[in-house]
């Protein structure tokens, strides 16, 4: 294949497939593969993840955003945790590496667009997000509620008052307090209850003023 008939068929698509590239061109598989790693090499595309890639930027018609790649990459997902919190402006920090919730093995990704990395939620835990649009692109994102839940749940160790603390969480008057209680029934997990109640008292504090953040 040409460079001229990739950008053809390509050309408009934020990432492409390998699968999709051999159906829609008619091409053998063996053939596009060796043609891609060499384009790859040369830097003509970006191999994302195995059987994925991107144009780079030079030949790429359509803008790609690195959020909306995360759920791309590795579905089901969405996009949780400690990217989440900061995105929402819980924690201070901001996050570089793309931290996402998933319903398959954990996993994690490296590529020229960021960093990647999937945890794996049971079935009955993965809920509490919506679209929110960045950059033009719908993003799966966990809502704050969950957010928070998802990254108690997944570290290990116990959520005391003085670990609560330790994470500096701000604007904690955005979190719905009932929300949080609801959502955390559904994991029916003892020491997420304990992270819950520790965290309405650190919010209550907060809140009122009477601690330092």
């Amino acid at each position: 294949m040409k460079l001229g008939r990739l950008l053809a068929l390509v050309g408009t698509q934020p990432w492409f497939d390998l699968a999709t590239l051999v159906q829609i061109s008619g091409e053998r598989r063996g053939t596009l593969l060796m043609q891609l790693s060499r384009w790859a090499r040369s830097g003509l595309v970006i191999a994302l993840r195995r059987g994925m890639y991107t144009l780079s930027p030079l030949y790429r018609r359509v803008p790609l955003n690195p959020a909306a790649l995360a759920q791309a990459l590795y579905p089901p997902s969405y996009l949780s945790c400690l990217w989440a919190l900061s995105h929402c402006g819980l924690i201070p920090e901001a996050v570089v590496q793309y931290t996402s919730v998933t319903t398959r093995t954990t996993r994690r990704f490296e590529n020229g667009l960021g960093r990647y990395s999937y945890a794996h939620l049971k079935p009955a835990a993965f809920f509490g997000y919506r679209p929110q649009e960045i950059g033009g692109a719908k993003v799966m994102i966990a809502e704050p509620e969950k957010a928070l839940l998802d990254h108690w749940h997944l570290e290990s160790g116990e959520w005391t008052a003085e670990r609560i603390a330790e994470m500096r969480y701000q604007n904690t008057e955005t979190v719905d307090p009932t929300r949080l209680a609801q959502m955390a029934v559904r994991f029916s997990s003892p020491r997420l209850s304990r992270a819950v109640s520790a965290w309405l008292a650190y919010a209550a504090e907060t809140q009122k003023g009477t601690r330092l953040v």
